[in-house]
């Protein structure tokens, strides 16, 4: 896995508010103003959603104990955090306003997010079932920054069909989802938390919820022994 060398930019921001989209109204990069439910907002706007769930999941892994896999973890979410930013800026910027030398998603980013898919997958049993999402308080956060992202996806498609936005930010979201998933499974192993698998058709017996029995077996399940009772 490498991640490239994070660039300091400098960026100066002096008031907050400016009161110039009262009226439901925003600018883009140039400053075009545009409704904000204008695809290009809903589009960065989940993606700046996404980046603040990644930025949960990060405050999470730093307040677990120090290891190989929580630093590792840390540097992949920051690096990906930084590259959401450039994401957010390119797809906020139409294509009137596109200048020479943008910073735009590329395919060697994409490729980055393959790499690590590969490695962590290398840690992991096949499934043979899908999973519940969960897993612990990091996994389940990162299942639900897996759905962010998916809507973000979703977002862009849409984006596309009114003007060309180029390749790579799609490849790129419809990669890290997938990178989110395999790292809720990662996490999840590496912290010993149980995966539950989806049981299809699963039905609770007439009369509703059947009360409490220590003798039922669990749950089908992946992974290895959770470090925290089941009860």
């Amino acid at each position: 896995m490498s991640f490239g060398r994070l660039v300091r930019v400098a960026i100066r921001i002096t008031k907050v508010y400016t009161r110039q989209g009262d009226k439901g109204e925003t600018h883009l990069v140039g400053g075009k103003r545009v409704p904000k439910d204008d695809p290009r907002i809903e589009s960065y706007g989940t993606i700046d959603e996404l980046n603040a769930l990644l930025g949960i999941v990060r405050a999470f892994n730093d307040g677990q104990p120090a290891s190989p896999v929580t630093r590792r973890l840390d540097v992949i979410l920051r690096q990906i955090q930084n590259e959401l930013f450039d994401l957010g800026s390119e797809l906020a910027t139409p294509p009137e306003a596109v200048w020479e030398g943008m910073i735009r998603i590329s395919p060697e980013q994409v490729r980055v997010l393959e790499r690590t898919i590969d490695e962590c997958q290398e840690d992991l049993e096949p499934l043979k079932s899908f999973i519940l999402p969960g897993g612990g308080t990091i996994a389940a956060f990162l299942h639900q920054a897996r759905t962010v992202c998916r809507r973000a996806e979703r977002d862009i498609v849409r984006l596309t069909r009114r003007e060309p936005i180029g390749d790579e930010p799609l490849r790129y979201v419809n990669r890290l989802s997938d990178l989110l998933f395999v790292l809720a499974r990662w996490t999840s192993k590496h912290v010993g938390e149980l995966e539950y698998l989806w049981e299809k058709g699963l039905t609770l017996p007439p009369g509703g919820p059947p009360a409490a029995d220590r003798s039922t077996p669990p749950p089908a399940r992946a992974g290895g022994a959770s470090r925290k009772a089941r009860r």
